[in-house]
């Protein structure tokens, strides 16, 4: 009996190496593969019979051992929405299973991955080499993210649309003893600007700045090219103690005796010292409104020592229409949409998914995992927060295999093997001899 049981036990063995030598295969197979975690192998005993005075041969079954939260190594890449994960989370992927009316259809199964070779596809979605859709949250027009949803990330080309200027804000120092000859009705000090209309067009507005007495000041508004009017109006704006507000001096106390279209909110302490003015620059009415600063501040317009005008500043909020330049990534997750006219969208947000049991995930084609029992419940979060890890931009996750060890693994598994077939051939001699005894 104990001679079957020895060959018994040695074929098992047989068969573990063999589990062995294939998890060693399949990681020297992939040691280039993105994302890719090793599968080791633990050796589990089963008894017969042990007892004190009895000991009959077992067998030894080999066990997968999942290597899925050991980090792979990262390494920057050319590709600029190649993402990697430092740290523990995964991506969350989906698997097209078909199309309807050109649009991609998805398998209810979430999938997820450390598979970051992104790139996008014919129709805009973050596809990675195994053909596996990045997910994220999407982010609505006015930026918020919706964390309750996760959806395939796609980056559809459109154009950015025009945006008519609404507010121009200007710094600068109007001098407080300005040059002969400068700063009168004959020769203003001037400053234009670019501004846009709802068709994205562009046209300048020239502000010129007259000065009537000490710290009074009169700005004039034109548009050249104003299909009404080439003036759009002025106003008076005083400094310091001669607008009869407590303001310190060299700063806008007042603005006020406007005309035209151009209108002041008035004076209050510590608020925005502000004119509005109504042009029509062909495609409607539109409302403008010159931030000159804060009452009693230095941010905007001031008036101290000197003898000519320093410009500081002069921005406006208008954007003309812009065409799609490319997609970036960023540390956070975000999905940026940049366009030729120096704007930027974010439309996604990439969050990463956790679980309590990353090692019980189970194995999918292409480098991903599906959830199990004993995986826990997977927690999507941003990058960085709850034990998730950081994202890494431009830069790939390798496979977490080490090939010295693998090796390794490979020599003792052979010559375990090798030992397990001298067992069999021994063990059959043996019976081979004890046959023979009856000769």
């Amino acid at each position: 009996m104990s001679l079957f049981g020895a060959m018994n036990t040695a074929i098992a063995g047989l068969n573990s190496q063999s589990s062995a030598f294939g998890n060693i295969s399949d990681n020297v197979a992939n040691t280039q593969t993105v994302g890719f975690k090793r599968v080791d192998t633990a050796f589990v005993d089963y008894l017969t019979t042990s007892t004190v005075d009895v000991n009959a041969p077992g067998a030894v079954v080999a066990k997968p051992t999942y290597m899925n939260n050991i980090q792979g190594t990262i390494t920057q890449t050319d590709d600029t929405l190649g993402l990697a994960i430092a740290g523990q989370g995964f991506f969350a992927v989906s698997q097209q299973t078909g199309e309807v009316n050109s649009v991609p259809t998805f398998n209810p199964q979430q999938y997820y991955t450390r598979a970051g070779d992104f790139q996008l596809n014919k129709k805009g979605y973050m596809v990675n080499s195994a053909g596996l859709y990045l997910n994220g949250w999407p982010v609505d027009t006015q930026g918020n993210v919706n964390e309750n949803s996760l959806a395939p990330i796609q980056v559809t080309q459109t154009v950015y649309n025009p945006v008519a200027t609404s507010n121009v804000t200007l710094s600068a120092n109007l001098p407080a003893t300005p040059t002969a000859g400068t700063a009168t009705a004959a020769s203003p000090i001037s400053s234009d600007i670019n501004v846009y209309d709802a068709l994205g067009t562009v046209h300048t507005v020239t502000l010129n700045w007259v000065r009537n007495a000490q710290d009074n000041w009169t700005v004039s508004i034109s548009v050249p090219d104003d299909t009404v009017a080439t003036a759009r109006g002025s106003a008076v704006v005083q400094f310091g103690a001669a607008s009869g507000n407590p303001v310190a001096e060299g700063t806008v106390g007042q603005i006020g005796s406007t005309t035209g279209s151009v209108t002041s909110g008035g004076y209050v302490a510590g608020g925005a010292a502000t004119l509005t003015f109504d042009d029509d620059f062909g495609s409607g009415m539109q409302t403008i409104t010159l931030n000159i600063g804060t009452y009693g501040q230095t941010d905007g317009v001031t008036q101290y020592a000197g003898s000519t005008y320093n410009l500081r500043g002069l921005t406006q909020d208008g954007v003309p229409p812009g065409s799609f330049a490319g997609v970036t990534t960023q540390t956070n997750g975000s999905i940026i949409v940049n366009y030729d006219n120096g704007q930027t969208r974010r439309i996604a947000q990439v969050p990463l998914v956790t679980f309590n049991a990353a090692n019980k995930l189970q194995r999918q084609d292409g480098q991903a995992f599906t959830t199990t029992i004993d995986s826990g419940t997977p927690l999507a979060q941003a990058a960085g927060t709850n034990g998730a890890g950081n994202l890494v931009t431009n830069s790939l996750e390798g496979s977490n295999v080490d090939i010295a060890s693998e090796f390794s693994k490979l020599i003792v598994a052979q010559r375990a093997y090798s030992a397990n077939t001298k067992m069999v051939t021994t063990a059959d001699d043996m019976l081979q001899q004890t046959i023979e005894m009856k000769r």
